[in-house]
């Protein structure tokens, strides 16, 4: 397997400002699995990630991020990034192991936009109710609910500095460029969505002048079914839904956008095309931002551009 380095991102812990609904929302409606309490915090999983979790919510008095992390493939990696980073001239925070639960050793560093992103290589491996040995396809009945997501598929994050926080991103941590948007009158990168692995994307980075802030978490389906599977069970909650069923231009990907019960917008996502190192990336610019955004109304949302958490 040629995909070594950064693997994926591994999770994403954001603010809300109900912990049991917002406990609900994720859990019983979203449909992942949830592994672990304490005070104020509650850790979730999709049913067919092996690590222990993968998305963290705390209980604040205003929502969006409080941090992301991707896991790297061997501690010698995390160590070698750390260098690297280093290197360039970005300062970095050692974290024990233990620090988090059930995880390894960490290191943690501001991104030019001004989030805070870590890197790890251990977290426990709890499984996905298959055995390793025959597994079969589908896990005993009840694991799969609500909407099913399988894994947490990309992170998408809004602040100042895009162009830095991609530089960074492809000359220290070896992701591709996958896709930009570029303002068509000065040249200027709006959004850029970066690959580490053969995703369309892995995390994806959009203009705004306030850093740090949050604009989506999404969760992958395997079927565009799956995605009008999740968007009944939307209706069926009079969950705030933004815009969808629809694709995206972008990454060309089947999308729903929704909200949680504090604001945080929340994404479910099929399909898009493979990555490969040796793609060409693709540009986009403002005279077709409809098209890129929503591909089959070809219609932008101005709440899609403006609101952040």
């Amino acid at each position: 397997m040629a995909i070594r380095g950064v693997l994926r991102v591994g999770e994403v812990a954001i603010r809300v400002l109900d912990l049991e609904a917002a406990a609900v929302h994720y859990g019983r409606h979203i449909g992942l699995t949830e592994v672990l309490q304490e005070p104020g915090r509650r850790y979730f999983k999709a049913w067919d990630e092996h690590d222990h979790h993968s998305l963290v919510i705390r209980e604040a008095d205003r929502a969006g991020l409080d941090y992301f992390a991707f896991k790297v493939f061997d501690d010698a990696t995390l160590t070698a990034l750390e260098h690297r980073i280093r290197d360039y001239g970005v300062a970095v925070e050692r974290i024990p192991a233990g620090t988090y639960p059930r995880s390894g050793r960490r290191i943690q560093f501001q991104l030019p936009g001004g989030h805070l992103m870590q890197l790890y290589a251990d977290k426990d491996r709890i499984g996905n109710t298959l055995p390793t040995r025959n597994p079969g396809v589908l896990p005993d009945e009840g694991v799969i609910r609500g909407m099913g997501p399988t894994r947490l598929d990309h992170v998408l994050l809004a602040g100042p500095n895009v162009s830095d926080t991609t530089r960074f991103f492809l000359q220290v941590l070896d992701f591709d460029l996958g896709e930009e948007l570029l303002d068509n009158d000065n040249g200027m990168q709006l959004g850029t969505f970066l690959c580490c692995s053969n995703k369309p994307h892995d995390i994806a980075f959009v203009m705004n002048p306030e850093p740090g802030r949050f604009h989506h978490v999404s969760f992958f389906l395997d079927s565009i079914n799956d995605v009008y599977h999740a968007g009944d069970i939307m209706g069926k909650h009079n969950i705030s839904v933004e815009v969808g069923p629809t694709r995206h231009g972008i990454t060309r990907g089947a999308t729903i956008y929704f909200y949680d019960p504090s604001g945080n917008r929340n994404e479910v996502f099929s399909g898009g095309y493979i990555h490969y190192p040796d793609r060409p990336h693709l540009t986009w610019d403002t005279t077709q931002l409809g098209h890129a955004a929503f591909s089959i109304d070809n219609t932008p949302r101005q709440s899609f551009f403006e609101v952040v958490t």
